[in-house]
């Protein structure tokens, strides 16, 4: 039973969502690295990881669950950059 549970834990923590475009480029971006070394790890060309970064293409499984654990670390390190400017506005005021 318990295998069962955590095949249905594995579909529940599927990444079903990705930041917006903008917030994957400022994420990326306040870790200083560029298109070309993502892509690098991932074993994309430059264009091919331009086109999910900017939303023109979804990655594949391997890719995508790859893909929301690094912007799940970079909003962990740099929460600012996952920020709208609406929100930054707010925290300011606040």
């Amino acid at each position: 039973m318990s295998e069962l549970l955590n095949a249905v834990d594995a579909l529940l923590a599927r990444p079903d969502r990705l930041p917006s475009p903008e917030v994957r480029a400022r994420l990326r971006k306040a870790d200083g690295l560029t298109q070309e070394e993502v892509a690098e790890v991932f074993g994309v060309t430059r264009v091919a990881f331009n086109r999910w970064e900017v939303g023109a293409a979804k990655p594949r499984r391997r890719h995508l669950e790859a893909y929301a654990r690094l912007l799940q670390g970079w909003v962990a390190k740099y929460p600012e950059a996952a920020m709208t400017p609406e929100e930054i506005l707010d925290d300011v005021s606040a």
